[in-house]
């Protein structure tokens, strides 16, 4: 037998113990206060908030860019998205280009250890099937390819705004189309049957050979929403629905754990891909006591919830306001596993030790990018904004009709520095009173710039 070091590895997590299973869930669009673990008091969320009390909640977690396809490239490998070729991009379909087949994903990593891997839901990495699940590290799979907007119907009942846009919705079972999502009954449904699809994984899965890891991506609550009957006009918003009907799925989800007789040997998290889409009204989430949303490096676009919940390991009803991201989820979950690193290089940092309660801290520094444009800095509790314009919510002129999109604004912030700390709003630029840190954190751009541009990878492509 030949030597290798993810057999190496495997020895190891061998001698010590069984490897843990990975349950990840991630939202889309929801914000950063929309789960009452967070603090809302909307939104009724006990399954989720259940999984706060039994874990860990981070206060400065961030999705590494705040847009559909970034986000889950940046979650699959380990590495900004830019680096990637897919920063700022949200593919539609036929889509030309996607994650190269030449990136290890998360899924990848756990399947070459020894894992039997499973996704359901939003996918959103390229709608060719050379980009689909089953090419990049997953044995099962049923996924949109890409936003539940992606779709003729419209926002909302009787818009026909994008009929000649896009076509039918389509669904894929391991890699086959299986059907469409035709109608606003079948988006009403859109969470169950997600739910449904990874609690058959749990039991398909758990007790057998293999550890499992399972990635449930809810299409919800990205808009158009859509919500069970169970649940649909029950609540104070149609967001609010929604948001009842995902806490739903998360409990099915640790029911389906505890029935199985696995639920403490599995680390289970629970997140959102971006924050939320605040031109949306009742129809979308909220970022708390932040500034901005979705489509912006402010921090309501990309600060998001996350909580991770590992019995015996992780304490139970903590909360850590150390810095971490989504890129960090790659290097911490393959440790965790005894699964080989990636081949190529990444820019996440494990914070297993967070988690183990050996260290009280993450990263040192984050860069915010939009696309290929990087716009801000943060190290420790400073945030510098370089000079960008940005998509503004603020004023924003209402919608004609309950559900569709009001309009947004185009502003411009020059070089701005905020104590998050004091100010998590971004409202008091400090940057006249301190001249020597600006000049400090404008060297950490020029070397994180410096940094991504000398280690870029092609994009995947048709």
């Amino acid at each position: 037998m030949r030597f290798t070091p993810t057999l190496g590895l495997l020895l190891c997590a061998t001698l010590i113990g069984a490897r843990p299973n990975v349950v990840y869930i991630m939202c889309d669009d929801m914000g950063w206060a929309d789960p009452g673990c967070y603090g809302s008091t909307q939104n009724v969320t006990p399954n989720v908030d259940r999984l706060a009390k039994e874990g860990l909640r981070f206060s400065s977690f961030y999705a590494t860019q705040a847009v559909c396809t970034s986000s889950r490239a940046a979650l699959m490998t380990g590495c900004y998205p830019n680096r990637l070729g897919l920063g700022g991009v949200a593919l539609g379909p036929q889509a030309k280009t996607g994650l190269s087949n030449e990136e290890q994903t998360l899924g990848t990593l756990l399947r070459d250890a020894g894992y039997h891997t499973g996704v359901v839901g939003k996918w959103h990495l390229g709608d060719a099937p050379k980009f689909l699940p089953p090419n990049h590290g997953f044995d099962d799979s049923m996924i949109l390819p890409y936003s539940n907007d992606m779709w003729p119907l419209g926002y909302a009942v009787g818009d026909e705004s994008r009929r000649k846009m896009y076509p039918e919705l389509p669904r894929y079972v391991n890699g086959h189309q299986m059907g469409f999502v035709r109608d606003w009954t079948d988006m009403d449904a859109l969470t169950s049957s997600q739910g449904l699809r990874a609690v058959r994984f749990i039991h398909d899965s758990a007790g057998k050979d293999k550890p499992f890891f399972l990635y449930l991506a809810t299409s919800m609550p990205h808009v158009p929403l859509g919500a069970s009957a169970d649940f649909k006009g029950k609540f104070a918003t149609p967001y609010a629905d929604t948001m009842a009907d995902i806490d739903r799925t998360v409990g099915a989800v640790m029911k389906a754990l505890a029935d199985t007789g696995v639920e403490k040997e599995t680390i289970v998290v629970f997140t959102s891909d971006n924050g939320p889409w605040l031109n949306f009204g009742r129809h979308a989430g909220s970022a708390g006591p932040f500034r901005e949303g979705k489509g912006t490096t402010f921090e309501g676009g990309v600060r998001v919830p996350f909580i991770v919940r590992w019995p015996g390991v992780v304490k139970a009803d903590a909360r850590t306001d150390a810095l971490a991201a989504n890129i960090d989820v790659v290097p911490t979950l393959v440790e965790a596993c005894g699964a080989a690193r990636p081949k190529h290089e990444i820019d996440g940092q494990s914070f297993l030790p967070l988690l183990k309660g050996d260290s009280a801290s993450a990263r040192a520094s984050f860069a915010y990018y939009y696309g290929d444009r990087l716009e801000a800095v943060r190290q420790g509790k400073w945030k510098l904004h370089l000079p960008h314009a940005y998509r503004s919510y603020v004023g924003m002129v209402p919608a004609a009709k309950d559900g569709l999109p009001a309009t947004t604004h185009q502003r411009q912030i020059a070089l701005s520095l905020y104590d998050l700390e004091s100010d998590p709003g971004e409202t008091n630029d400090l940057s006249a009173a301190n001249p020597d840190l600006v000049r400090q954190l404008q060297d950490l751009a020029a070397s994180e710039r410096k940094k991504l541009d000398a280690g870029k990878r092609p994009v995947g492509r048709l």
